[in-house]
């Protein structure tokens, strides 16, 4: 909590700011260049918590600045696929850094699908959901490559269950 004096005090809040951008540059998609401006103009923020932010307001976002979605098994399906162009192109390009930040995306995704899958307060439907998510990562992390043909024939499989 910033102290009275402070500067930070009289400082608006993220949220406030990011309307501000918005309101003030109306982008109609979050691409590389606007991500990059937005989380430059409200530093010091979070990667996580801006984009939680920015994924609210219902803009249209590139990957890999959306990151991955996992409400659903067909939103995480959609976002390690969109993640997966984003990977192949960069790695095809010998863009390494951008490759490693896709990667990243998909880990923290991950850790985070695990730590509900384990979290005995969570129904264990909702733990099964998230085992399963698990899995899906750790196909994609393993051979992002295998991933669109092994997701099917997963699905396939499920269905048949």
């Amino acid at each position: 909590m910033p102290r009275k004096n402070s500067p930070e005090a009289d400082r608006p809040s993220t949220k406030r700011r990011l309307a501000g951008y918005l309101a003030s540059r109306q982008p109609e998609r979050i691409t590389e260049a606007v991500w990059l401006e937005v989380r430059a103009d409200l530093s010091p923020v979070s990667d996580s918590y801006l984009r939680d932010l920015l994924q609210a307001t219902q803009i249209p976002f590139d990957q890999p600045w959306a990151g991955i979605r996992q409400h659903t098994l067909e939103e995480l399906e959609s976002s390690l696929r969109g993640m997966l162009e984003v990977y192949l192109a960069a790695e095809a390009a010998g863009d390494r850094e951008r490759a490693r930040y896709a990667r990243r995306q998909v880990i923290a995704a991950k850790d985070r699908a695990r730590f509900t899958s384990r979290n005995p307060r969570c129904s264990p439907e909702k733990r099964a959901v998230k085992e399963e998510m698990v899995q899906w990562m750790l196909v994609w992390l393993e051979n992002p490559a295998v991933f669109a043909a092994w997701v099917e024939a997963r699905k396939r499989l499920q269905a048949r269950v």
